[in-house]
């Protein structure tokens, strides 16, 4: 699964955090990618899920989106905004890999690389988030042309499929992802999801209406690419979470993505 869980943003995270947790809770998936998620006061939220999911969680910062300066409310003070893993198999290596951003400029946004104990073998699993703003299209195409080459080093190959997944910003038929959906299967449409379906409705909170070119898109994504040449990806299913309002709170202003890939 993969969530964009909007950080500190809003006003209402305290609000939104048991709905948040009650998602996962009741999905308990084996991997979680997490963007926009948080770490400050000596913790952060992948390792408060992993705990209270009896699995394994890593932080690593980034810079997409920025965090707001001045702070918009008082708890966002000293708190990072980052990508994060929560994992049901033992993470055994990461890298922070900083992903170009020569047009915008200031700190890089990253890509988090974790390597874990599965059962069969390593498993490889990339969380990022791309650029988003239109002026920086540009960014944005480097960024998904580096996660790509990422994904397809040969010393990440395996039993296991490599997995990138988090919010890239862009549906499937834009551009801007090329790299990513020309090399890698999207495994939201290969697992049957609904074509139509959307990670980002206008219709709910928080809702980011600005984003014109993204609204009401599906720009979560989970792709997948074979552990070896002549492996194949197989995914069972795809569906959405989060998209329903917890005591009356939507959890995010994203929808999270799931799919159940045989591995």
């Amino acid at each position: 699964m993969t969530w964009n869980v909007f950080w500190r943003f809003g006003g209402d995270w305290r609000e939104r955090e048991p709905g948040i947790m009650a998602t996962v809770e009741a999905y308990r998936p084996d991997l979680l990618g997490l963007v926009e998620t948080w770490a400050g006061d000596g913790t952060s939220q992948p390792a408060r899920i992993a705990e209270r999911l009896g699995m394994h969680g890593v932080f690593a910062r980034t810079s997409l989106p920025p965090e707001p300066d001045p702070v918009e409310y008082p708890e966002q003070t000293g708190i990072a905004m980052g990508i994060g893993l929560v994992s049901r198999w033992p993470i055994v290596a990461t890298e922070v890999h900083e992903l170009p951003h020569e047009s915008r400029g200031g700190d890089p946004p990253t890509a988090l690389l974790s390597s874990l104990d599965h059962p069969r073998g390593r498993l490889q699993v990339i969380v990022s988030c791309l650029e988003w703003e239109p002026e920086f299209a540009a960014d944005q195409l480097a960024q998904a042309r580096a996660l790509a080459a990422l994904a397809a080093d040969p010393r990440l190959d395996g039993k296991l499929p490599v997995l990138v997944m988090g919010d890239m910003n862009a549906a499937v038929e834009h551009a801007e992802i090329a790299p990513l959906t020309e090399t890698m299967v999207d495994t939201w449409t290969a697992g049957g999801g609904d074509p139509d379906a959307r990670t980002v409705d206008s219709g709910i909170p928080h809702a980011p209406i600005e984003a014109t070119k993204l609204i009401d898109r599906r720009i979560d994504h989970i792709f997948a690419r074979p552990g070896h040449p002549g492996q194949t990806v197989t995914v069972r299913g795809a569906f959405l979470a989060g998209d329903r309002p917890i005591d009356g709170t939507y959890p995010s202003d994203h929808y999270a993505v799931g799919i159940d890939l045989e591995p």
